[in-house]
């Protein structure tokens, strides 16, 4: 394996991991909102009701945001802190450990939107393109 090679790749698989994480998160909003795909939650958002509603909300929007890749460390930084909000106030509670509280996709939500806080976009996003060709001022 030529770790060279593969270090080329990582700007791309950067970018791949943002659009494929804002679209499953975006999944979530959209079943709550949207009723799609269909499932336990669908519709749950739409009352406004519970937290849970509003956690959607955030999902729809900073899912889409996310995986365009356009605003993305403010929309990574407030799913980030809805992720880690969800696994304390809905998860923990239901035991300690994330395997069993299901709360390991919260987890893993809010640790991959915390790294896009401090490492961009990636490849393939409206932010790049908004930048690219722009100097900074003086």
């Amino acid at each position: 394996m030529n770790v060279a090679r593969l270090s080329g790749y990582a700007p791309a698989v950067h970018g791949l991991l943002r659009i494929m994480s804002g679209l499953l998160f975006l999944a979530h909003g959209t079943q709550k909102f949207l009723s799609f795909p269909g499932g336990e939650r669908a519709g749950s958002g739409l009352a406004f009701d519970s937290p849970g509603a509003y956690a959607g909300l955030i999902e729809l929007v900073t899912g889409a945001l996310i995986a365009l890749g356009l605003f993305t460390r403010p929309a990574a930084f407030l799913a980030s802190g809805t992720m880690a909000a969800a696994y304390f106030i809905g998860h923990l509670p239901q035991g300690f450990w994330p395997i069993n509280n299901g709360g390991d996709a919260a987890i893993l939500y809010c640790f991959v939107f915390l790294y896009f806080v401090f490492a961009g976009p990636g490849a393939f996003s409206v932010d790049a393109s908004r930048t690219r060709g722009h100097l900074p001022h003086a």
